[in-house]
């Protein structure tokens, strides 16, 4: 998938523990650990929100894309 999530590296830079953050942020550890692994498919604006709140940081900081062609194709869950 080309949009990556690089929160961990964040984590690292800001020097914090996941478990603090996700008590921050009012999500579960296992919510947090799933979004930092990719494997979510999606995240509310809410909660995105709360993690720049509370990391300081804006949705840029928490996402990555690489450019992939195949993304503009269209499929049939569009």
């Amino acid at each position: 998938m080309p949009v990556r999530v690089t929160l961990d590296a964040l984590i690292v830079r800001k020097g914090i523990k996941a478990r603090d953050l996700a008590a921050e942020v009012g999500i579960s550890e296992t919510q947090l650990s799933l979004f930092r692994s990719g494997k979510v498919k999606g995240i509310r604006f809410r909660t995105l929100a709360r993690l720049c709140a509370a990391l300081g940081c804006r949705p840029g900081d928490l996402l990555d894309y690489d450019f992939d062609p195949a993304d503009l194709a269209r499929d049939e869950e569009d």
